[in-house]
């Protein structure tokens, strides 16, 4: 509480984002699209301005979220996405960043009354979100996305500065969830503002433009990411030691720790994407595990669809024995007895982003490729 009412007071006698203020910038602000990333905050919030803690039950949330301490909820994965409804010409969202490391930022999409969300990147410890909404309206509504995923640090929501909160518009009934890597975390794929090879190497993540967040929203559906960089379902790239079954019951995958409550969201279809990271592997192996982990998500979901995808940035001899392996994992299920499983393969190769990746394009046309897919497999 100490901490919380002398952040309260910062904000209120000057802003967060006072310039030469170490860990306390303005990470952007929200006009009409346009960002103003790390800009100096102009003044103090506007008279009148009321603080809404983050369990204000008008504060909405979509994805793996931890509400231990319901004050500051906590969250790692990509595609976490906070919503909000506010009155008056413009709100600030107080947030915290882990700051991993002692040097990682987290990016955040903002979309704000429908429009194009626009990306902006945290500076400090302790950040505030200047949102500004379109001319003329008075009532505004608000996503903020986490664009980055669990490697690069948690986010946790401190409250909002607004003249007034309202119910924002009621999520979608529908519900997806991606599992996959980095190709679902949306990594490598937003080259607007740092181009490959410079910068960090999650400067161009977007998970509000990943495949599964564009699919979702064709779908009109919520969605959850349960996707990691580099990671596999036997063999993890790039020293990680864990495996997607042993990260897909958390809520931090990259560090394998939080354990997720899955009574909290159950998902009408489950699509998973892995196989990249293995690279060719022995079919006994593969298919065995994939066989395990198949059951280790009908345990936890025991209604919904799952449908397994090829890699979507495979070369053409991996996509061969993808398409070997996975045909032979459903074909096993469906003798087996389970007639909610599926596979979708990919038409082609995409890898126009960074280190092979997908890029924007691409992603918007994976997306179109599994919406046309899942609209027809659940009749959406």
């Amino acid at each position: 509480m100490k901490y919380l009412y002398g952040l309260l007071l910062g904000v209120l006698i000057g802003g967060m984002a006072c310039a030469g203020h170490e860990g306390a910038t303005d990470a952007g602000t929200g006009n009409g699209g346009a960002t103003d990333s790390g800009a100096p905050d102009s003044g103090a919030p506007d008279a009148g301005a009321v603080f809404f803690p983050a369990d204000n039950p008008n504060i909405q949330y979509m994805g793996r979220v931890d509400f231990s301490n319901p004050k500051l909820p906590r969250f790692w994965a990509p595609g976490v996405v906070v919503s909000l409804k506010f009155r008056g010409p413009t709100c600030r969202v107080l947030l915290r960043d882990e700051v991993l490391y002692g040097k990682s930022h987290n990016y955040i999409g903002i979309a704000v009354d429908g429009r194009p969300a626009y990306r902006i990147k945290t500076h400090g410890q302790e950040d505030t979100l200047v949102i500004t909404g379109a001319d003329g309206a008075m009532e505004h509504v608000v996503s903020i996305c986490k664009d980055t995923e669990s490697g690069i640090g948690w986010l946790e929501l401190v409250g909002v500065l607004a003249d007034s909160l309202l119910p924002p518009p009621t999520l979608p009934e529908r519900k997806i969830e991606c599992i996959g890597n980095s190709i679902t975390c949306g990594a490598g794929m937003d080259l607007a503002d740092i181009p490959c090879d410079k910068g960090e190497w999650y400067d161009q993540h977007n998970a509000w433009m990943s495949y599964g967040a564009l699919t979702a929203r064709a779908l009109k559906a919520q969605w959850h990411l349960t996707a990691v960089s580099g990671i596999g379902l036997i063999h993890s790239c790039c020293k990680m030691t864990e495996t997607m079954p042993e990260a897909f019951d958390k809520m931090n995958g990259r560090e394998n720790t939080g354990a997720w409550d899955f009574s909290l969201y159950q998902p009408d279809v489950v699509t998973i994407c892995l196989g990249q990271n293995d690279g060719i592997q022995d079919s006994t192996a593969f298919c065995g595990a994939y066989l395990r982990f198949i059951g280790q998500v009908r345990h936890v979901y025991p209604k919904a669809q799952i449908v397994l995808l090829t890699s979507p940035m495979g070369n053409a001899e991996l996509t061969a024995v993808l398409k070997r392996y996975i045909g032979g994992v459903v074909a096993a299920m469906r003798r087996a007895g389970d007639e909610r499983v599926s596979d979708y393969f990919f038409s082609r190769q995409w890898s126009h982003g960074c280190g092979g990746h997908p890029d924007m394009g691409d992603h918007s046309a994976i997306a179109g490729e599994l919406t046309g897919y899942l609209r027809g497999l659940m009749g959406w």
